[in-house]
């Protein structure tokens, strides 16, 4: 500016960095209690099943309640000052799936109050399921007054969607077996309607972009969550969670032979798609080795709970690197 323009016009006080950066306060920073709770849920099983400290899940647990409060504030404050960019979100046809992270992360919160404080665990449990449902709803609303290109149609989408299927494994233990019920069906339905189209996509083209590769991890979240939800519906994991899981087993498999192709994907918020689903297969092969034992599982599980808990490490420490560099607070 010359200082003839500068005579004439007031000067306007720049923005703070932060101020700046909350207003690209991503959306997807909800998978990291998603991710966190995924693992405090394989830590807790693998105390009952492995022998494991108990501290390790409960202190997860924890980290997973404090770091939502965390993010939701942010949140919260960016509606206030920015509320545009949260709009420009919930319009986006991919960002917009990550709002099921918001109500996901509040049910597994839940299930960690359940063996301390059950009627607090039972009302925030009803708050993240009422949550859950008006952001389905405001999805499939938008599927169908918007119509989209099919290079959206991507496994975020199984998060507000298929996201129903974990209520029950914390419902049932609250005792709210018909909700349970009702919401595992509407999941359920919804997982069978919405990742063939998914699959469909992917198969077809276009190529999914190199940021939305670790977002196929995804698709291994409902079959892992489904068999635990309807293990504890059905009271054991009888042949239905049986042949859910058995689809996990091949999609987990799918995974592993991709690991070459995750391996060249700079980080971005979208590594986090690693993480829950993961713990979730993790704590499921845990359930379903109780009840189907095989020769040797031992050693395998406690590698599988090794292995997510150093995925979920790393991660958690290139979010942070990203954070105090300033890159994880840019427009996308």
């Amino acid at each position: 500016m010359n200082p003839l323009q500068s005579s004439i016009s007031p000067s306007l006080p720049e923005p703070s960095p932060s101020a700046a950066g909350l207003r690209h306060l991503p959306l997807p920073l909800f998978s990291v209690p998603m991710g966190l709770g995924g693992l405090a849920m394989t830590w807790r099983e693998a105390s009952v099943m492995l022998g494991a400290p108990s501290a390790i899940g409960e202190g997860l647990m924890l980290a997973t309640g404090i770091f939502w409060c965390i993010i939701f504030i942010g949140h919260v404050l960016r509606v206030v000052r920015h509320p545009e960019a949260l709009v420009s979100d919930l319009k986006h046809p991919i960002r917009s799936a990550f709002a099921g992270g918001l109500s996901i992360g509040l049910m597994i919160i839940a299930g960690g109050l359940v063996p301390y404080a059950a009627g607090p665990a039972a009302a925030i449990w009803g708050l993240a399921v009422a949550i859950h449902l008006m952001i389905g709803a405001y999805i499939v609303r938008s599927l169908l007054v918007s119509p989209r290109e099919a290079a959206t149609l991507t496994p975020p989408l199984l998060l507000p969607l298929v996201g129903n299927v974990l209520a029950p494994v914390i419902g049932a233990k609250l005792g709210f077996m018909t909700l349970s019920w009702m919401l595992f069906g509407l999941g359920a339905l919804l997982w069978i309607i919405v990742q063939p189209l998914i699959l469909y996509r992917i198969s077809t083209g276009p190529i999914l972009p190199a940021k939305m590769w670790p977002g196929l991890v995804i698709l291994l979240a409902p079959p892992a969550v489904g068999s635990l939800a309807l293990s504890l519906l059905t009271d054991g994991f009888g042949p239905g969670p049986l042949a859910i899981y058995g689809y996990g087993v091949l999609i987990a498999a799918v995974m592993l032979l991709l690991v070459p192709k995750f391996r060249t994907v700079p980080f971005s918020m979208s590594w986090w798609g690693y993480t829950f689903p993961s713990a979730a297969f993790a704590t499921a092969s845990m359930k379903a080795s109780h009840s189907h034992p095989f020769p040797l599982m031992t050693p395998v599980l406690w590698l599988l709970v090794g292995f997510v808990s150093l995925v979920v490490a790393f991660v958690f420490g290139a979010t942070v690197k990203a954070f105090l560099s300033g890159n994880l607070l840019l427009p996308e």
